[in-house]
């Protein structure tokens, strides 16, 4: 029977065992990746719900939102390096602390404007070419059992049906390499106004583009609006593991196709 004093000193090594543990994910997460489920359908196809990602965090340098809960005792950003157009990117919501997923489209002095669907940047429109529609199945998707929303909604569509959107192949202004949006039917935001992207913020979109509250919405309605500097939390690079199911564990939902895929 094991003594009192050797039962004391493995107490002492398992917890320290666990504070070393904790402590090298922490810092692993902190400076180089950062794990992140896809919620929801708003960058539909190029990200669907229960994709699993490691966020670049190396790409743009530090700020205190680095840290869990934002508590890098970091002012401004470090070691900052400027993202680039048509990036995918991780960032902090300037005002709930949520942790969004968006394709950066507009950077710092631009003006971007939508004009019948299309993205307009300081006047010239992305390029835009049709390709095949997008079909999934209707029915609940991931934990939170969402929904998607079909083209071909018009109360014809039920449970197990065949959910249509149309896809097209964009090419952002300045940008020579072209990723997939969606279209499910005109909303209030496929004709804007002209935003002018202020010094030291960005403006974001999702490729899902009617199921998206981006950089289009003002926060006051729900929307994310321009997007500091100090926010952006890293680059999504590539697929690493993905599920269509609402547990991680169901291993006859993985999508085995989508493992490992680039981000475009």
């Amino acid at each position: 029977m094991a003594s009192k004093a050797e039962k004391k000193d493995g107490l002492f090594e398992t917890v320290k065992t666990v504070f070393w543990a904790l402590l090298i994910a922490g810092i692993f997460r902190t400076l180089f990746f950062q794990p992140f489920w896809i919620p929801s359908g708003s960058m539909k196809d190029t990200l669907l719900i229960g994709d699993f990602l490691f966020v670049n965090k190396m790409a743009y340098g530090y700020s205190r939102h680095s840290c869990p809960f934002s508590l890098c005792p970091i002012s401004g950003r470090i070691f900052g390096s400027q993202p680039e157009r048509g990036d995918v990117i991780v960032f902090r919501h300037p005002v709930n602390g949520t942790d969004f997923i968006k394709r950066l489209v507009g950077l710092p002095g631009d003006t971007v404007q939508m004009k019948d669907g299309v993205v307009h940047i300081n006047g010239v429109a992305a390029k835009v070419e049709p390709i095949e529609d997008f079909v999934e199945v209707n029915e609940p998707q991931g934990p939170q059992r969402l929904t998607p929303r079909c083209a071909n909604d018009a109360g014809t569509v039920g449970l197990g049906g065949r959910c249509v959107k149309e896809r097209f192949e964009e090419t952002l202004p300045g940008t020579d390499e072209p990723h997939h949006i969606l279209n499910i039917e005109t909303t209030s935001v496929d004709d804007t106004p002209a935003f002018t992207v202020p010094e030291g913020q960005y403006f974001f979109m999702g490729d899902n583009r009617d199921n998206s509250r981006d950089s289009r919405f003002p926060r006051s309605i729900g929307g994310v609006g321009f997007v500091p500097f100090e926010n952006l939390i890293g680059r999504a690079d590539r697929v690493v593991f993905s599920s269509a199911g609402s547990r991680m564990l169901y291993f006859w939902t993985w999508r085995m196709d989508r493992f490992f895929e680039k981000i475009v």
